[in-house]
């Protein structure tokens, strides 16, 4: 593989917006998202806070170039109403340029009340729906604190397709507590025969700082997991839906545009509580591209009582190893891997940087170093964080 040279300008990166909801009705056990039980969120307040945070945004350097996807994410941003939705999005549309084709997501969760909203929210102009179904199997939903049972999910399901979306992903989990090979084949199998356009299947993980971290149910061991994992890759496989990425699953022409733009270390606007953002320009005198990180205040009161100026809670800017460690965090979850091109353009680093490492991974057979292109092997999948952790710094 030859190396590749940076341009020596800011490269024409993919812009999109993350917008953070706060709020759900309840908090599941499992769930470590910034987000807080709330029975009536201050909608109206929080729509107006989330436009001026997106005008601070827009004033930084590098931020003016057109969106190519929205994603409002939480939290359960189903909750806000309709009008609310229609607000922020028409004032995104005033403030930012849009690319003819962006993708537009909101994430929902399942029940008529939320559901009631599609229509709505499809007329505002959000064209894609995440919803977090979790599993189709009434004790398991139970076992995971989940406010809504099977029979709503395709209610929720059915109400979308007639409010016109006609691209829907579904999240599932696996290695749920007590769950064995075949009842999870059976969550699966139910879940695609809904046939959505995109699936993310992953699996339950006992987070820090959750309920279930501090008193863990009794889920499958990491050998049954695994089992589960791999008969769930194989049946998504044989019903049409090709893996691109570690927990995400498509139909063709269906992958998600927002969070491919994640994996492949393009830049991004976030506004919300606890949002974050990242951003990519010039840097005289470097060699690498100045890429910077910013946070904005996490608990939704903060967030909402800062003044204007002040929202921004933390910045940071990535060194040589940042930037190293966090593009393979990112490319390495692909299926298909990166291209030198895509390291030297995302970074301004040369691919020497990363070159002895690869070839490392490559002689333990985690990657596979084609003409143009790296790509992580079956091993390197099955041991994500062993591959990553070797461009982390000081590794």
């Amino acid at each position: 593989m030859t190396e590749s040279a940076s341009s020596g300008g800011a490269p024409a990166l993919p812009l999109a917006l993350y917008v953070h909801t706060p709020w759900c009705v309840s908090k599941c056990p499992y769930c470590d998202f910034n987000s807080h039980a709330a029975h009536t969120p201050p909608f109206a307040h929080y729509v107006t806070r989330l436009l001026a945070d997106l005008d601070l945004e827009l004033d930084r350097p590098g931020a003016r170039r057109p969106l190519s996807s929205v994603f409002i994410g939480g939290g359960t941003p189903s909750l806000f109403p309709g009008p609310a939705v229609r607000r922020l999005l028409d004032g995104i549309r005033e403030r930012a340029d849009l690319l003819p084709e962006i993708e537009i997501t909101l994430e929902a969760n399942p029940g008529t009340r939320d559901a009631a909203r599609f229509a709505d929210y499809r007329e505002a102009g959000v064209n894609r729906l995440s919803i977090g179904v979790q599993s189709l199997s009434a004790a398991r939903l139970r076992a995971l604190g989940r406010i809504h049972g099977p029979d709503e999910v395709y209610e929720t399901l059915r109400m979308a397709r007639a409010a016109g979306f006609d691209n829907i992903n579904l999240d599932m989990m696996f290695a749920l507590p007590e769950q064995d090979l075949a009842s999870a084949k059976q969550d699966l199998e139910v879940l695609i025969a809904l046939e959505p356009e995109h699936i993310s299947y992953y699996q339950l993980t006992l987070e820090p700082n959750t309920a279930f971290h501090a008193h863990p149910p009794p889920v499958p061991d990491p050998d049954l997991a695994a089992d589960i994992g791999e008969q769930g890759l194989e049946d998504l496989a044989r019903a049409g839906y090709r893996q691109y990425e570690v927990s995400a699953h498509a139909r063709v022409g269906a992958r998600c545009r927002h969070n491919l733009n994640y994996w492949e270390f393009g830049d991004y606007l976030g506004i919300g509580a606890g949002a974050h953002g990242k951003l990519t320009q010039e840097s005289p005198g470097r060699g690498a591209l100045q890429v910077s990180r910013t946070a904005k205040h996490r608990h939704p009161a903060a967030y909402l009582n800062a003044s204007t100026d002040t929202l921004v809670s933390s910045t940071r800017n990535l060194d040589e190893q940042d930037l190293i460690f966090e593009f393979a965090l990112n490319a390495l979850r692909l299926s298909e891997g990166f291209t030198c091109a895509l390291f030297t353009r995302t970074t301004g680093l040369p691919w020497s940087c990363i070159s002895n490492i690869l070839r490392d991974a490559e002689r333990d057979g985690m990657v596979r170093i084609l003409a143009d292109r790296v790509e992580p092997t079956d091993r390197g999948r099955r041991f994500l964080d062993d591959l990553v952790a070797r461009f982390a710094p000081g590794s």
